[in-house]
């Protein structure tokens, strides 16, 4: 006797409130429970319909027969020496991302990732090296700023304050959904978060920093930018060929056209490569082109590159060049690096 297929049952949280509606309204419910679920689903982040205690035992089982919820869960997590605290997180697929929680005297910050892997290949990234299984969904998205909330409260007994999309994969490769989980994460019916708490960070993808202009977005923009001339940003950065410096200009004008948001340039001062005065000319030259702030971030070293950081007396004549001529710099020193947390650091190397 031939088995008995039993159908896919739809995610509920890829189910539009009118796809909703419609069904609750063809099974005999009130159309008015959609609202509920959608309470549960995004304001509550419920991971069961078990949780969803005003809806009536029937109801409930109506939905567990017609929809699913797969939520993320945490599948491991390493807890820094300085607090950091970085998580394996498994999808209902089986593949897993990376987060982290990095708390500081003055916020709790979530770093949460987009894709699983990266396919932009930049030579200082551990992500880089990995290959782009898939985009996330915007509910993976979501759930990895939930989880990473519930470990600030605790293990810090403090609430989380910020956001950055800074993990694994390059946010503006994956858009829809990036957009999406920050609507449920900053609305009155999520999260209720300010996007003002949010910074999407990004390789540099000109075409879709023009659309974050066009959708007029709330949230911050930052530039992995590294270097300011495109020969040496062509190396580190393969994006850049497609992307030139040029481009990336005349898109962050735009950009900030239509949204005021000032721009947060990230670079990392690599000895011996981008880490000379004239080397800050240039980023001062750049930057200066649209509102924004330089931050320059220490390099964590990955296994898979031979990048040093430079040294501290380079280091200081380079902000101070920065400084000089009116930039607004901050020297962030990066936390996680024993458990690999730090920025760049991102990469599945172990399931077990």
């Amino acid at each position: 006797m031939e088995a008995v297929k039993t159908p896919t049952r739809q995610d509920i949280r890829k189910t539009k409130p009118d796809q909703l509606k419609a069904f609750l309204s063809s099974v005999g419910e009130k159309p008015f429970r959609a609202k509920q679920i959608q309470e549960w689903l995004w304001k509550k982040s419920a991971a069961s319909f078990d949780d969803m205690t005003n809806l009536s035992v029937k109801t409930r089982a109506l939905l567990k027969e017609h929809f699913a919820i797969n939520p993320v869960q945490e599948y491991q997590k390493q807890v820094s020496a300085d607090h950091t605290i970085k998580s394996m997180f498994r999808l209902h697929d089986g593949h897993m991302v990376e987060g982290v929680l990095i708390p500081t005297d003055s916020r709790m910050t979530a770093c949460v990732s987009s894709q699983v892997g990266c396919s932009l290949s930049c030579k200082f990234c551990a992500t880089g090296y990995m290959d782009r299984k898939r985009n996330l969904d915007a509910a993976e998205i979501y759930d990895q700023v939930v989880l990473i909330s519930q470990q600030a409260e605790k293990h810090y007994q403090i609430p989380l304050s910020n956001i950055v999309y800074m993990g694994m994969g390059e946010p503006l490769l994956n858009y829809a959904s990036v957009l999406q989980s920050i609507e449920h994460i900053t609305s009155p019916e999520g999260l209720n978060m300010s996007p003002k708490r949010i910074t999407v960070s990004t390789a540099g993808i000109a075409k879709m920093i023009r659309k974050l202009g066009d959708d007029q977005v709330k949230f911050n923009l930052a530039l992995s930018l590294h270097a300011a001339n495109d020969k040496k940003r062509n190396q580190i950065m393969p994006i850049n060929e497609s992307n030139t410096l040029e481009a990336l200009k005349d898109a962050l004008q735009y950009f900030y056209s239509k949204t005021g948001n000032k721009i947060t340039f990230e670079y990392i001062v690599f000895y011996n490569f981008n880490d000379t005065l004239e080397d800050a000319r240039e980023l001062w030259q750049f930057t200066k082109q649209v509102p924004g702030k330089v931050n320059i971030i220490e390099y964590n070293p990955i296994s898979e590159a031979n990048f040093v950081n430079t040294e501290a007396d380079r280091l200081e004549q380079f902000a101070r060049y920065l400084e000089d001529k009116g930039v607004t710099v901050n020297i962030r020193r990066s936390r996680g690096k024993d458990i690999d947390a730090a920025c760049g650091q991102l990469a599945i190397k172990n399931k077990g």
